[in-house]
């Protein structure tokens, strides 16, 4: 069995940035415990920023990174206006299509 990591430049990140915020929305939600919901955030911005910053140095990182955390910023004030589950939608949805455009289709 290949242990090997996947070299940085080909991870879609896109995906990562997905599972993020749906999985640590999801896990918060039936949970029950919301600080819970950042693991699976953490990690998957955690392995997303290992591609952005091998296809983009830091300010791709930054710049994604801060848009990943926007959107979950983002989310809670959206919530109350259009509920929790389009919200969670929405935000990402523009925080996967900004790391799609910026980071992997290049």
């Amino acid at each position: 069995m290949d242990m090997t990591l996947k070299n940085a430049k080909d991870v879609n990140t896109a995906s990562l940035v997905g599972l993020g915020l749906i999985g640590g929305w999801l896990t918060a939600k039936e949970t029950g415990i919301r600080p819970l919901g950042t693991v699976p955030m953490v990690a998957a911005l955690g392995w997303a920023n290992r591609t952005w910053v091998a296809k983009g140095g830091a300010p791709l990182a930054v710049g994604l990174t801060a848009g990943f955390l926007g959107a979950f910023g983002v989310s809670h004030p959206l919530a109350k206006k259009i509920g929790a589950w389009p919200s969670v939608i929405a935000v990402t949805t523009a925080a996967a299509g900004a790391a799609y455009l910026l980071s992997d289709a290049k």
